[in-house]
């Protein structure tokens, strides 16, 4: 748990640091990012001796294939943060992360072909008001949030199916993005608009450093996501936004006019009922489960019940 809190918490405070950056644009502080991410994750790897998982990857291309397509999904997803954060948009960027789990189910509908219960369907379409009431709001549909919230919904997808580790799975996207990003900061250098070695020592460190806050949340949520239960998860991922918001008001002085905020209500209410019927459908697989243990443990006095019967019979309720 405490993993968990502390990765969404440094996600959450991610828009206090991308201002500190500054004279560098959004481009280069993305490309900064993928470069020391990959050193960072290396050092880990380094230390931890975690290398053997390599090997069997780069046997498998059509994986490699899905890396790649997640570390442009991500690209995009960084990018469009930052952006975000230092255009003065921090609190179009919490809406983002509010929407995601919305956008989430709506892949799950559309491309895997998931079937919604009666409140995910409501939530989902109170998420869908919530953008229409922000794009009158905006007077256009608020760009930034929909971008993030596909683009982390898409990587999120592929992941899935990549299969993955968290250190693992940062190592591979990066190791994609390396060599662009690198090509990149040459380039900006040769052109004498590199930030990195004209603004003092404190500056590079910080565009260093970016690495670093980048490969501790994620390892941070690695150990935390094989020890909690997805309820719990699935709860904590709002702090992130919760922080972001906060800071977009309280910190940054964004405008927050009526209509706004009746888009924000209505986000709220959607990820209300999303958690309501998540707990209500882990409550009702517990006692399914618990009773399901009892039967097997009523069965097995029988001398027709083998152990192995009863085994099967807890395994099939909890899958």
């Amino acid at each position: 748990m405490i993993c968990s809190v502390a990765a969404y918490t440094i996600w959450g405070l991610f828009p206090l640091y991308w201002p500190l950056l500054k004279p560098a644009g959004a481009a280069e502080i993305l490309a900064q990012r993928m470069v020391w991410s990959l050193v960072a994750v290396v050092a880990v790897l380094a230390v931890t001796r975690h290398w053997g998982w390599i090997r069997p990857l780069l046997r498998q291309p059509k994986r490699i294939g899905m890396i790649a397509l997640g570390a442009a999904f991500i690209s995009v997803n960084w990018a469009v943060y930052i952006w975000g954060v230092n255009s003065g948009h921090v609190v179009e960027t919490s809406m983002g992360y509010f929407i995601n789990p919305l956008v989430s189910i709506a892949f799950g509908v559309l491309i895997l072909r998931e079937r919604l219960r009666t409140l995910q369907w409501v939530a989902v379409g109170v998420g869908a008001a919530a953008v229409v009431v922000m794009t009158v709001a905006y007077g256009k549909p608020p760009w930034i949030s929909l971008a993030l919230a596909a683009t982390f919904s898409s990587y999120s997808l592929v992941k899935k199916r990549v299969g993955l580790g968290g250190l693992e799975s940062l190592a591979a996207e990066t190791a994609v993005q390396f060599l662009p990003a690198l090509g990149f900061l040459v380039f900006l250098g040769a052109q004498g608009h590199s930030t990195f070695t004209h603004h003092g020592t404190g500056h590079a460190l910080l565009l260093m450093c970016s690495g670093a806050l980048t490969a501790v949340p994620l390892i941070c949520f690695g150990v935390a996501a094989v020890r909690l239960p997805l309820t719990v998860i699935g709860m904590v991922q709002y702090l992130a936004p919760v922080f972001q918001f906060a800071l977009g008001l309280a910190v940054f002085h964004e405008a927050m006019p009526a209509e706004r905020w009746a888009g924000f209500a209505l986000v709220w209410l959607a990820l209300a009922l999303l958690v309501g019927d998540a707990l209500r459908t882990a409550r009702k697989a517990q006692v399914a489960l618990r009773r399901a243990e009892e039967k097997a443990t009523a069965s097995s006095e029988s001398p027709a019940t083998t152990p192995s019967d009863k085994r099967n019979s807890v395994s099939e309720i909890r899958s």
